[in-house]
């Protein structure tokens, strides 16, 4: 019981869990300071027992203790109680000669078990300090002992025993003892473990590139395959406008949005055939560019008269009669027929002209080879002769 009469008045009271109660210090104190010291309500005596379960590990893994390496100091208690009180000595006046604590107690809970049939619930428990030491040398460790009060009230010294530290240093000999430059950095090569993730990288960049040139690709293909199979301008003017014949879009309320419909169409062929952006330009605009083109004068003429009325209908509020208003249409058509004809015979004498060069080139081919010479040689003696004839008369 003399272990603990020098700590007696700095024992403090630790609480392990919720339902464990906190040993006063003064109990403690009776406790250690021998029979003398309790009293009938305690139930028996504190008794001195020796326990097992101390250690003394250090946090860095190496077979020596080096000055200033930092140990956990402490002991593993099994089978605690609920309800039972521990206090443990305050080490933060000092702990040993040449041995200090860095950080004070801390308890961990190792395992907990629930108690069977109304028996209270029992834990593992560990306590222990961070101590170090700044000094070569041995050190004896002092006893680790804690005392406890069990639920009935009896209290118990447990003493775990001491450990020894042996702190060292490392060697030098000042004879042999040279200092050494700084090293470079160590270039290891390169493992193929490591260039892996840069080759898988670079090979999903490739694919990811090869895969948006086919999709571009494929959109363009599309892209034309629809331009090809879209029915020729002719034909949707043509088809559009055959929507527009009746005259139930005579009436005055309708009349705007028949010449408007009327001249978009139209405005839309000669975007198409003329390459005229008539969709955004004015009607002088339009013509203007018009007149450029290879278009009848009559028929020029013909369809400003219809852009003009139907310029007059939207924006003048005019009232076209039901003779304009049967020629809208028909006009028209006339436009688009003839122009695309127009288009159809200009095609037609381009390719006859080629057909006719053709044959005219064929044809001196055919006779230069009949007369066995070339025809650059039949033209040079057909000259000589009739230079020989002149010569003659």
């Amino acid at each position: 019981m003399n272990l603990f009469q020098k700590y007696a008045s700095a024992l403090s009271a630790v609480v392990l869990t919720a339902s464990v109660a906190a040993v006063p210090a003064g109990a403690a104190a009776q406790a250690a300071a021998g029979p003398s010291a309790a009293d009938g309500t305690h139930g028996r005596l504190p008794g001195r027992i020796e326990m097992e379960g101390l250690f003394l590990n250090p946090l860095q893994e190496r077979d020596s203790v080096l000055i200033a390496d930092q140990l956990e100091y402490g002991f593993v208690l099994n089978g605690v109680g609920e309800g039972t009180g521990l206090s443990l000595p305050d080490y933060s006046r000092g702990f040993c000669e040449g041995v200090e604590v860095v950080e004070n107690w801390k308890l961990d809970t190792l395992a907990f078990r629930k108690g069977r049939k109304g028996a209270p619930a029992s834990m593992d428990l560990k306590a222990s300090i961070r101590i170090t030491s700044f000094d070569e040398g041995v050190y004896d460790l002092p006893v680790l002992a804690a005392l406890r009060m069990t639920p009935d009230g009896a209290v118990d010294t447990l003493v775990f025993g001491s450990k020894t530290l042996d702190v060292k240093t490392l060697a030098v000999d000042p004879e042999t003892f040279s200092l050494n430059d700084i090293k470079d950095q160590a270039r290891y090569p390169v493992t193929f473990r490591e260039l892996l993730p840069y080759i898988a990288g670079l090979v999903v960049l490739a694919g990811l590139i090869v895969l948006a040139v086919w999709l571009i690709r494929r959109w363009r293909s599309r892209a034309v395959d629809a331009a090809q199979k879209r029915d020729p301008a002719h034909i949707v003017a043509l088809r559009r406008l055959e929507g527009m014949r009746g005259n139930g879009m005579w009436i005055p309320e309708k009349q705007k949005a028949f010449y408007s419909g009327v001249t978009d169409i139209l405005r839309e062929y000669i975007v198409a055939r003329y390459g005229i952006q008539a969709v955004e330009m004015t009607t002088a605009e339009i013509f203007s560019r018009l007149a450029e083109k290879d278009v009848p004068s009559d028929l020029y003429d013909e369809i400003r008269g219809l852009f003009d009325r139907a310029d007059f209908v939207k924006f003048a509020k005019y009232v076209a009669s039901d003779d304009e208003n049967s020629s809208v249409v028909p006009t028209a058509v006339r436009f688009v027929t003839q122009t695309y004809q127009q288009e159809i015979d200009a095609a037609g004498s381009a390719a006859t002209g080629r057909k006719t060069d053709a044959d005219g080139t064929l044809k001196a081919t055919a006779l230069a080879d009949a007369s066995g010479q070339p025809t650059g040689a039949a033209d040079s003696e057909g000259t000589e002769m009739k230079e020989g004839e002149k010569d003659v008369l």
